[in-house]
């Protein structure tokens, strides 16, 4: 795979002296979106699933853009062949209504597919994709929501689904606003999506259940990402990576007619499973066991990239006993010592949006001087927050 390119329209540094401020900043925006967002909407359009439904398929890439590609084979044709065999058994269907952003190999600008999606008042949008990296090579079928990566496997993922914007004129413009790379400014976006996003992981998790227990393909997954293709869709959206074409199990399997039906007829399987449950489920119960398979996914596979923060709530020269009642309620204690203090920490995450709500709860327990810091657990050494956060962008 070929290193990724850097925007030339980021401001790659992130300094956390000024973070709430960009925060006001975002919520200010976010407001102004909203305005004009519900100016524009009717909030009946996406919600009622017991009549005639309209999904849009988006095959990725297309026409100057090949996506990845791997084993001889292109991702542009292989979702678009599946994404053409998702429409025709559809469309067989008289409660579904198909719209495609694409029929052909052509180039369709990743706003210009949501823009279609939104213009036509769709209830569904559903984005087809391949994975594809060096070798040695991962496998395995896997299938995302909008919103901030969780791991440095899913942020590769969306950097590299997300290059389709070089191939855009104006990019530099169209895309000002939005760095893939920054939990900041995509949380705008965020607010936004929370309004469908219980329904994305719905149907999600029906697609990914169908594959995973009917054809016998590795489990990647129900994740989150910050795609651009998602992030202004005013429907249910969900991305699906079918396979790695860099994989030659996975490539096989796609690149067979075979293979190519039974993953279609799935996903249809799970499109309709979802019309005709979303009414009676209960989606805060189905969707807080998917978020808790998908933490326990991403704790099994052992991903550390090495930087943890912590929240440290005090330090003194007293040695206290690590115990709830010593820390007005908290649990998951740490202590160091220095030389001088002993210096006490509340959990630790990889993840620094994570560390923000620890950091939220301290100070509501009392402890209104805690702070967030970071630790490189590989070099057994504190650093920075700023460089931490660097150093998971990077």
């Amino acid at each position: 795979m070929s290193k990724l390119k850097t925007p030339i329209i980021y401001n790659s540094k992130f300094s956390m002296s000024s973070f709430i401020t960009k925060q006001k900043l975002n919520y200010f925006l976010f407001f102004l979106i909203l305005t004009s967002f519900l100016l524009n909407f009717n909030p009946l359009q996406a919600q009622n699933y017991t009549n005639k439904i309209k999904v849009v398929l988006d095959a990725g890439h297309g026409g100057k853009d090949s996506g990845t590609m791997g084993n001889k084979l292109k991702e542009k044709d292989i979702v678009l062949d599946v994404t053409l065999k998702v429409g025709a058994l559809l469309e067989n269907r008289k409660d579904v209504n198909v719209v495609y952003t694409r029929k052909t190999d052509e180039f369709i600008g990743l706003k210009e597919r949501a823009d279609i999606a939104n213009k036509g008042k769709a209830d569904l949008f559903v984005s087809i994709h391949c994975n594809g990296v060096g070798s040695p090579s991962p496998r395995g079928f896997e299938t995302f929501v909008f919103g901030i990566a969780r791991t440095k496997d899913n942020l590769e993922t969306a950097r590299r689904e997300n290059q389709s914007i070089y191939y855009e004129d104006d990019y530099e413009i169209t895309y000002s606003n939005y760095n893939p790379n920054s939990p900041e400014s995509i949380l705008t976006y965020t607010l936004i999506q929370e309004e469908y996003l219980d329904q994305s992981f719905l149907l999600s998790n029906y697609i990914q259940t169908n594959v995973i227990g009917n054809l016998k393909q590795k489990d990647r997954g129900v994740k989150q990402d910050n795609f651009l293709v998602l992030r202004e869709t005013y429907m249910p959206s969900i991305l699906i990576e079918l396979g790695f074409l860099t994989n030659q199990i996975d490539s096989n399997y796609l690149k067979a007619e075979k293979g190519k039906n039974e993953m279609a007829q799935q996903i249809v399987n799970a499109i309709v499973e979802f019309k005709e449950n979303i009414n009676i489920v209960d989606l805060n119960q189905e969707v807080a066991n998917i978020k808790k398979e998908q933490e326990d996914k991403i704790e099994d596979e052992g991903i550390d990239d090495g930087i943890i923060f912590k929240v440290q709530i005090a330090a003194g020269t007293n040695k206290l006993e690590l115990k709830p009642y010593n820390f007005r309620g908290l649990d998951l204690l740490s202590r160091e010592f220095d030389g001088k203090f002993y210096r006490y920490f509340y959990t630790s995450t990889h993840d620094y949006l994570k560390a923000e709500e620890h950091l939220k709860l301290a100070k509501e327990k009392g402890f209104t001087s805690a702070f967030i810091v970071a630790f490189d657990t590989q070099l057994d050494k504190k650093i920075s927050v700023r460089k931490a956060v660097k150093a998971k962008l990077n």
